[in-house]
Parts: C-alpha cells; sequence; structure tokens
C-alpha cells in the first residue's frame, strides 16, 4: 500500500459508519491507554510518560547519552519541550547535561547511575501496565495488527509536516 499524500483536497471524503467508529475507539481507547499509563509512572516513580521514554531511549544510546536534538527527534518532541524536561530530570539528579564530545557546540543528555535506577524500578511498572492495560485485552492477531498500523504510520508520516 502506497502511503496517500497529505495533499490539499476540494471535496472531503467522510469517514464512513465503520472507519468512524473504529477512529473514536482508536481516540478514546488510546488516551485512556497513556493517561492510565502516566498515571501509574507518576504515582509510584514520579515520572510522566514522556520522560521514561527520554530514560529509555538513553539507556539504550552508547555510554547512555544523546545530543538533546537527537533526543527530540526520537520521541518526537519540540526541541524546547525536550529542554525543559531535562531540566527537571537534571534537578533531581536523573540526568545532567554536557557539552557533546564530537564538536562542543551542542548539548548532549546524560543518563546517570542514579537515573538508571529510577529506570530499571520505572520499567517493572511500565511494562505491567502495559501488560494489564492492552497486551492482555487483545488477541494475539489483533496485537500484532495494532503493531503493523502503527509502524506503517511511523515509517510513512513521521518527519512530515503538514
Amino acid at each position: 500500500m502506497s502511503p496517500t499524500p497529505a495533499v490539499p483536497r476540494t471535496e472531503t471524503e467522510w469517514l464512513d459508519r465503520g472507519q468512524q467508529q473504529a477512529w473514536r475507539s482508536f481516540m478514546g481507547g488510546s488516551t485512556v491507554l497513556m493517561d492510565r499509563l502516566d498515571r501509574d509512572l507518576r504515582h509510584e516513580h514520579d515520572l510522566s510518560m514522556a520522560e521514561y521514554e527520554i530514560l529509555v531511549r538513553l539507556s539504550e544510546s552508547p555510554e547512555r547519552s544523546l545530543r538533546m536534538a537527537e533526543l527530540a527527534a526520537m520521541v518526537s518532541h519540540s526541541r524546547s519541550r525536550v529542554t525543559h524536561t531535562i531540566a527537571r530530570l537534571e534537578r533531581v539528579g536523573i540526568v545532567h547535561r554536557q557539552p557533546c564530545k564530537d564538536d562542543g557546540r551542542g548539548v548532549e543528555a546524560v543518563l546517570t547511575d542514579h537515573g538508571f535506577s529510577v529506570l530499571e524500578k520505572a520499567a517493572h511498572t511500565h511494562v505491567q501496565g502495559v501488560r494489564a492495560y492492552l497486551v492482555d485485552r487483545a488477541a494475539p492477531e489483533d496485537l500484532a495488527a495494532i503493531g503493523r498500523v502503527m509502524e506503517r504510520i511511523v515509517t510513512e508520516l513521521d518527519g512530515q509536516r503538514f
């Protein structure tokens, strides 16, 4: 299936009843799912979902560090939002910032040992939530379909500006 170009149309092709129901279910379900996962992380570890995702990305990177611009792109947030989030994590000793080793012009966020420990604990809460709120509620073939659709969306739309 080829990607649909994001070009202005002269007429709107409205969603049929089934498409509208699927869209509304997706919106409601994804909102409830993300809210629950965020609530659990905040309650147990004083971390938001956005902060957790940043810690995961840092933990998976060489030397647990990434340039701020690269980190923003990876988590699909603005540089400004990532800068504010990193500042909060830095205040509590979870990350620190340093000049980039390569050129000195950029800034890297680095996951501290304390931050890695926080992430290890938070990962259990997160995975338990993903399992309870999504995986255990979906048939394997439905979960696989969700994965395929979301992967296609990321692959085809990531980086496009409308």
